[in-house]
Parts: C-alpha cells; sequence; structure tokens
C-alpha cells in the first residue's frame, strides 16, 4: 500500500487530498483501488502514514486453478496500534454474511467454481459470468426470488458482493438474464462433473436409480415456449401452462440428471427417452431402476427387457385384483410392525418376473378414511338428489349429468355404487341406486394392498420392498424444490430461460443436498434447513474507528458467532472468519 495525492475541483478551486491506495491483481492484469481518504495531511502525517502503509503486509494466497497469485479476501490482519476517540464509533453496512458464506463454502466443496471458470471463461465484460452463475446459484439457495428482486433488493443487503469481488453497481437484472443464457449450454457437463465429485465427497453407490416425474406451472401465457402446455397438473393448477420435470436420483437422494418435457407429456412416455440419456452418459453396467406405477406399460417393461435392463416397479390398482386369493392367504412376512410382504410368481402374467404383494396397516387406515369419506359424500347426496326428483319433475339429463359429476369428484368411492336414471311414467327424473357389495367388499380386502412387479431374481422380498420404498427420497426432492427452492411459479416466458432457471434450481438442490450430507455426517441429521436458519442470522459489518488525527479506519468484520452457531460450525469443520477486506474488480 501506498498514498497518493488526489485533486478535486470545487467553487473554481483546486483542492489537494490524500488516499491510501493498494494494489491488486485481476484476471485482466494489475488494478488500483482506494483504501481510505486521509484528507489534507501535513508533511508529519504523510511520512507517518506511508511508513504504516509501508509495514502494513497483507497475505497472499496461491489459486492453483488460475495458475496465478491473488490477494485473499478472508484474511488476518497484524495487529495495529492507534489512538481511536471512543465515542465516535460506529458500526455501517450491517449486512447477511452467514448464509451466503455457506453456499460459497459448497460451491467451493462442488469444485463448481473452477468448473464454471473452465466452462465459461472470462472476457472483457466488467463482471465474468462465471461469477454471476454463482450469484445465481447463492441467491436460489438463499433467497429464491425473480432476478430484479436479487439485483436490487436482496444483493445489496448481503456480504456477498465482497465475498465474490464483484462490484455490485454492475449487477443488474439484465446481466443476470445473461448469466442464465451463458450457464444453460454446459448443462450435460455439469451433470457429468457433478455425478464425480458427488461420488467422492460421499462414497455414493450409483447402483440404485429412482425415477418419478412432476409438473410446474407458469404464470402468464408462456407463448413463446413450445413446451409449455396443458396438461395433469401435480399444483393442482389446471388453469395454467406447465412442463412437466423427469428428476432421477440414487437411493439417498444426490440428484443425478433430469429432463424437461412438454407440459403435456404423459409421464408413461418418459421412461424411454430418460433411461437412454442417463445410460449414454453413465453406461449401463449395474442399473437397478425404479419406477412407480405412473410408467408402467408393457412397452415400457418390454423396453426395459430387451436392454437387459433391472427394474422394480408399482402397478396399476387393477392388477392387484388377479391376487385376491393372495390376499386371503396368511403366509405374510412381517418387514415390521404395521408392515407384511409376500413373494409371488405369476408367469401368466410376466414370464422371468417376480410379483411382491404389500400390506400396510398405517396405508390401510388413510385408504379406508378416504374411501370412508367419499362414499358418505355420494350416498348423501344420492338421498337429497332422489328427493327432490320425487317433488319435482327434473330433466333426465340434467339429473346424469349431475350425477356424473359427482361421481367424478369422488372416484374412490363411484365403483361402490350402481346408479341408474330413468323417466317416469308421469314425466321427470327417477333415480334408483343401490350398493355393489362385490366392490365393497373387495374394497375392504385391498384397502392399504398394493402391488410390485420386477424381475430380480436373487433378492428377498423384504429387500425389494425397501428399494421399492426409496422413491420417496424423489418425491422429497421434488418437495424441496417447490418449497424451499421456490421452483414454482414459472415467470420466465422463453424456452431457453425456462430450462436456465430449472438448470439454477437443480444446482441449487445439489448443494442443499451436499450440505445435507455434511450434517450426516457431522451427526446432525440429514436437514440442513435448521443449519441454514441458524448460520443465516451471521451478520458482517463495517466497524469505523476516527482515530485522534482525524482519520477515520474501517475494518469490514464479521460478527461473533453465538454459542449454538459455534457448535454448529466445529461439527462441519467450518472456520468462520472474523474479518473480511473489501474487494473490487
Amino acid at each position: 500500500m501506498f498514498i497518493r495525492q488526489k485533486f478535486r475541483t470545487k467553487n473554481g478551486k483546486r483542492h489537494a487530498y490524500w488516499a491510501l491506495v493498494e494494489s491488486y491483481r485481476t484476471e485482466r492484469g494489475p488494478r488500483q483501488r482506494v483504501v481510505s481518504w486521509l484528507g489534507k495531511l501535513d508533511e508529519e502525517g504523510r511520512l507517518g502514514v506511508g511508513q504504516l502503509a509501508s509495514e502494513t503486509k497483507f497475505p497472499f494466497v496461491s489459486d492453483p486453478i488460475k495458475g496465478q497469485v491473488q490477494l485473499s479476501l478472508l484474511e488476518e490482519p497484524k495487529p495495529r496500534y492507534v489512538k481511536v476517540n471512543a465515542k465516535a464509533v460506529r458500526v455501517e453496512n450491517c449486512r447477511q454474511f452467514g448464509a451466503p458464506w455457506i453456499a460459497l463454502k459448497l460451491i467451493e466443496k462442488l469444485n463448481l467454481k473452477s468448473l464454471f471458470d473452465r466452462l465459461i471463461p472470462a472476457g472483457r465484460e466488467a463482471v465474468p459470468w462465471s461469477s454471476t452463475v454463482l450469484l445465481l446459484l447463492i441467491a436460489r439457495f438463499c433467497e429464491p426470488s425473480s432476478e430484479l428482486y436479487i439485483a436490487e433488493q436482496w444483493l445489496p443487503k448481503t456480504a456477498l458482493p465482497t465475498l465474490l469481488g464483484v462490484p455490485q453497481e454492475r449487477v443488474d437484472d439484465n446481466r443476470l438474464y445473461r448469466g442464465l443464457d451463458q450457464l444453460l449450454p454446459h448443462k450435460d457437463a455439469i451433470e457429468m462433473h457433478l455425478k464425480e465429485r458427488l461420488g467422492e465427497l460421499f462414497e455414493i453407490e450409483f447402483d440404485l436409480l429412482l425415477y418419478d416425474v412432476t409438473s410446474t406451472f407458469f404464470e402468464g401465457q408462456a407463448a413463446a415456449n413450445p413446451k409449455a402446455q396443458r396438461g395433469y397438473s401435480r399444483d393442482k393448477r389446471s388453469d395454467c401452462k406447465q412442463v412437466c420435470i423427469g428428476l432421477v436420483v440414487t437411493r439417498c437422494g444426490m440428484p443425478l440428471g433430469y429432463k424437461v418435457f412438454s407440459g403435456n407429456t404423459a409421464d408413461v412416455t418418459t421412461v424411454e427417452e430418460i433411461v437412454e440419456t442417463m445410460e449414454s452418459r453413465y453406461g449401463t453396467a449395474g442399473r437397478l431402476w425404479v419406477m412407480d406405477r405412473g410408467m408402467v406399460s408393457e412397452d415400457n417393461i418390454q423396453f426395459l427387457r430387451d436392454g437387459g435392463r433391472r427394474y422394480i416397479i408399482g402397478t396399476p390398482k387393477s392388477m392387484l385384483r388377479k391376487f385376491e386369493a393372495e390376499l386371503l392367504k396368511k403366509d405374510w412376512n412381517s418387514v415390521r410392525d404395521g408392515l407384511e410382504v409376500k413373494l409371488c410368481r405369476r408367469d401368466d402374467l410376466g414370464k422371468g418376473e417376480l410379483f411382491v404383494v404389500c400390506r400396510s396397516a398405517d396405508r390401510r387406515r388413510k385408504d379406508e378414511a378416504i374411501l370412508r369419506r367419499s362414499e358418505e359424500k355420494i350416498e348423501t347426496r344420492l338421498k337429497t338428489m332422489t328427493t327432490r326428483c320425487t317433488k319435482q319433475k327434473r330433466d333426465v339429463q340434467k339429473v346424469e349429468r349431475e350425477i356424473g359429476k359427482l361421481l367424478g369428484q369422488n372416484t374412490r368411492a363411484s365403483r361402490l355404487f350402481e346408479v341408474q336414471v330413468k323417466e317416469r311414467d308421469s314425466g321427470g327424473a327417477e333415480i334408483i341406486w343401490s350398493k355393489v357389495k362385490n366392490n365393497t367388499d373387495w374394497a375392504t380386502l385391498s384397502a392399504g394392498c398394493y402391488l410390485l412387479r420386477t424381475n430380480v431374481q436373487d433378492w428377498s422380498d423384504e429387500e425389494l420392498w425397501k428399494a421399492y420404498t426409496q422413491l420417496s427420497e424423489a418425491e422429497a426432492a421434488f418437495r424441496i424444490h417447490k418449497t424451499d427452492l421456490q421452483l414454482r411459479p414459472i415467470w420466465h416466458q422463453k424456452e431457453d430461460r425456462v430450462d436456465a432457471h430449472l438448470l439454477v434450481c437443480f444446482l441449487s438442490y445439489v448443494m442443499w443436498k451436499t450440505l445435507g450430507g455434511f450434517c450426516e455426517q457431522a451427526g446432525l441429521g440429514s436437514e440442513p434447513r435448521r443449519v441454514v436458519d441458524e448460520l443465516s442470522e451471521i451478520r458482517s459489518m463495517d466497524v469505523v474507528l476516527p482515530t485522534q488525527e482525524g482519520i477515520e479506519i474501517r475494518q469490514a468484520c464479521i460478527a461473533h458467532p453465538s454459542e449454538h452457531q459455534t457448535i454448529l460450525l466445529e461439527r462441519l469443520g467450518l472456520d468462520l472468519p472474523k474479518r473480511i477486506r473489501q474487494t473490487e474488480m
């Protein structure tokens, strides 16, 4: 560091001021920045500050990725002793530090920064695109919102510009949108990198792949996106266009890859494409695919067989009826309290396949409660409609439509009733209805039961059931995407921007699961929500120390963590820096 004279013209006169300046290195060469404005100094003051600046040395770190030496962002400066006016000490620029810092640590653990630097090399832009992408990921992880909110509201309240070395005034919503455009072309390379890195960090086995599909809806017409279509909405927003997302995760829930489909795509039609995509990247050896009953079709099963692939798949409820005799037998294998399974072979239904009949007490109570509510709704409504038709001459077709709507809204119990609408001799509709005993008995017998089919011959019924239940990891992934990371709704209208938005959400979920994995290794459970909420309370601030010489010393400090925060950091093996030195690009 050194002092430099600066000049300013005021009221037609030229005034001289002194500033404390330091040099630093960037990707485009050395730069200089003002550390502190010193005002007017006499010769003695200049000599004192100059001597102090020459004696103050800052540590340097070697960056093996870029092959050059850069200034360290986080550092422990050597003690400096000056006379301070204690009454005038103040704190400024209190900002969020904990959550962005944790997110940046996760990015470093995943080697994403070096990956982005390699995939998106810096050019002449003021803010490197790799830093823009990191900003998008961290914002999605910490406080998901629109690009406009991130640039104008969230970013100025955080220490992220300092951590990334990004000038805050150079970040706006347009730059963030263009950052999405820079990220999207590298989707496949990023997924392959993450597969290898996650395997190294957590010793993940990729033998069991779980596949499920969800949907997310748009706000707006999304006319420029051909994938935005109306279809079956898992979000109960059939009034909006949507896209479907197929996600592949490992048995521990770590995401392996995903694919975006048109909103009107049926789940069953996505299987071949996603399986071939994953196999083209990661090979076919030792893969066991687990899918729910929405993916089942004879064509898909034949496709899996022809490729020599192993699978465990749920089956439609209608297929369970063919195992009615097995449900009545007593030879069940108890896996745990309230859960029983049974292994069956039926060559007439599938050659070389095994079927696992499962019966859950908890699921039985749930099914019976849902069925009972639907049954009561239908029965009460039918009684009311029958009485009304007796007292009034109602149109037959109108009554038929009302009954059709009633049964359609209560599909669980619709098969328990047989309903006919006839026209009376005196005119008007007459409703004749009754309960179907066989269907009622079957509903009672099959409550809480479900059926699996597989071509895995060397596993027990318990092992097959446990593998299938891992699908809950894929469901949990969608739940976190839609709640914590706010995947929905989508406000982007163009196809590429939508795909890039989904990629940012996917990468943020990888960071989420990575933190969850570290928490599990540290004995903190596998749910990182509490950890993020607790550490996000840590703040950074500028402590301003006015000296007796009239010079203000500004130190960017980090609040001392609480006892609980200290324990979390120790368990996670993280060292919170005490100070952070402001960095400019």
